[in-house]
């Protein structure tokens, strides 16, 4: 699905592309794909690096146009090993082109769009719409990683229950999701930094950059905080359940050895060997009181000890 975009005075659709227009393509078609390279003539090969959702942050020149790809947060709707990840976001440049291209349907873009319709000043030219949309991923990820967060305290307040397999799950899949933030952020500042010599960059650009740069930097030491949360959490889960396997075996050891003793003293009485009680009517009466006796010792002692 392609829409065209005006953004000089204000975001506005248009009924078809315009010099100077923002083309954006979510979850392209065939016919987006022939519209980009047939109509604007953008390098096939830009669509699919932009398709690849291994594709790292970085930007790349060919005959004059520009491909800049930028990791941005996402959500799976479905349910999946990682729930939170990044994918990529292409925006081509050329001359009064401007595009971006992205494979999946993301709530940046829409909030993205919507903020910007609200605003109501549009952008001064694609260069601006480029660092904005950098400052818009920064504050989904900073929204993201609060969602994480509020799981992480979620998971910290089921400590005092029964830990099962499924908790330790879970938690692994959000320490995966903290690493592919943090590689994405890195790669995005280091993306941001290269653009500001690569781009025409004029006075307001320049503070939009800083903003920008504070936004990451924030993303990327608040991801750390929350990966060392995760950790300890994570630590804390796996200590309660080698407590509580400890607490389970030495539960079933003591149990072995207070029926060991009147196994013991029947073993001992139950030999086929002459004892003096194999006649004795007090034989078996007898039995049971020594093994009750010494059960009952090895109990105080036990206690004495602090065993049980």
């Amino acid at each position: 699905m392609r829409t065209f975009w005006n953004f000089k005075r204000g975001l506005h659709t248009l009924e078809q592309w315009e010099p100077n227009c923002w083309v954006q393509v979510t979850c392209p078609t065939d016919d987006d794909a022939n519209f980009l390279q047939q109509e604007l003539h953008i390098p096939d090969y830009f669509l699919d690096d932009i398709a690849d959702t291994d594709e790292r942050a970085r930007y790349d020149f060919d005959d004059g146009w520009v491909l800049i790809i930028l990791r941005i947060p996402y959500v799976k709707e479905v349910r999946s090993r990682t729930p939170y990840t990044t994918i990529p976001l292409g925006i081509i440049l050329k001359g009064d082109v401007c595009i971006t291209v992205c494979n999946f349907e993301t709530n940046l873009m829409i909030d993205f769009v919507t903020y910007q319709q609200r605003r109501g000043v549009g952008f001064t030219d694609a260069v601006d719409l480029v660092f904005r949309l950098f400052l818009s991923s920064a504050v989904w990820y900073l929204k993201r990683l609060k969602q994480i967060n509020a799981r992480i305290e979620a998971a910290k307040l089921h400590l005092d229950r029964k830990v099962d397999n499924a908790d330790l799950i879970s938690l692994s899949r959000l320490q995966d999701s903290l690493t592919y933030f943090a590689t994405s952020i890195r790669g995005n500042e280091t993306l941001l930094s290269k653009l500001k010599f690569k781009l025409p960059v004029d006075e307001l650009d320049a503070d939009l950059i800083e903003d920008v740069s504070i936004e990451m930097n924030q993303a990327r030491e608040t991801t750390g905080i929350y990966s060392n949360i995760l950790d300890s959490t994570m630590d804390t889960y796996a200590n309660i359940i080698n407590n509580n396997m400890s607490t389970v075996m030495k539960t079933l050891t003591l149990v072995s050895m207070f029926l060991m003793v009147p196994t013991l003293v029947a073993s001992f009485f139950g030999m086929n060997l002459i004892n003096g009680l194999e006649s004795n009517v007090l034989g078996f009466p007898l039995a049971i009181v020594i093994s009750v006796a010494l059960t009952a010792i090895f109990w105080w002692y036990s206690r004495r000890k602090t065993w049980i």
